[in-house]
């Protein structure tokens, strides 16, 4: 069975967040980046099902920033190739970076593709959905669970207030994972040293990622500080009296 899992890197959200000049984007030039928090559990979904029923797993990665660290990290954590696909720009789109990814995994052995289900700095949360159509092969999202019989895998999917669903689909895929059986496995620096080391860092061209739809930010601004917070005191029907006047405006 070999896994593909798309990654990518996304401000840390514990920094101090300032708009860029153009004032409709961030400024990133001493942004602090860290892997996208769903992509961890993609690939931690990946190496278990790699693990309990063999194959490889690929990490790739649109070239961009301090991305090789990223890759060399999952190759630390146990992924058996890393691939870098060059050509993008430096804030794709997720159709821009859907269409390089099916471009290079268009030219890959894969029985499964694993994406983080959104990223912080998404949009529209539909990545695994556009290359799936890319790709032109089935594709689940919100997934919690995978398990494998044969040529097919049964997937759980999350719905909203709770609900879930059970789905069988053959292979090959498209999986947006909302979160992998397990924490994704920490790896120490000494061990990321060690894969950037031993492990080749390989390129592909992302190709053509030209494309003429989605979403465009016409203007970021933060929000208006308003009033403070009000602490309310005092007996039951006074709370609940000035609590009825706040909510009546």
């Amino acid at each position: 069975m070999n896994i593909i899992v798309p990654i990518k890197q996304v401000p840390d959200l514990v920094e101090e967040l300032e708009i860029d000049s153009s004032g409709t984007g961030l400024d990133r030039e001493w942004l602090k980046f860290k892997v996208n928090e769903f992509d961890d559990h993609a690939l931690e979904e990946a190496l278990l099902l790699k693990e309990e029923h063999g194959g490889t797993v690929t990490a790739i990665a649109l070239d961009g920033g301090d991305i090789d660290k990223a890759l060399f990290a999952a190759a630390a954590k146990g992924a058996d190739r890393v691939v870098k696909v060059t050509g993008g720009g430096d804030t794709p789109s997720n159709h821009e970076a859907a269409r390089m990814f099916a471009n290079a995994i268009g030219g890959m052995d894969y029985d499964i593709v694993c994406t983080g289900v959104q990223s912080v700095e998404d949009r529209d949360g539909q990545l695994g959905v556009i290359l799936a159509r890319y790709l032109n092969v089935p594709q689940i999202s919100v997934v919690t669970g995978v398990t494998v019989a044969g040529d097919k895998l049964t997937v759980i999917k999350e719905y909203g207030g709770g609900t879930v669903a059970e789905f069988e689909t053959s292979m090959p895929v498209v999986l947006g994972i909302q979160a992998a059986r397990e924490a994704p496995r920490y790896v120490p620096v000494a061990k990321v040293r060690r894969a950037m080391k031993s492990t080749e860092l390989e390129e592909v061209s992302g190709g053509s990622a030209d494309v003429n739809t989605g979403s465009h930010v016409n203007k970021m601004f933060k929000p208006e500080v308003a009033g403070g917070a009000e602490m309310i005191s005092g007996s039951d029907d006074d709370m609940a009296a000035r609590l009825a006047e706040i909510i009546k405006g």
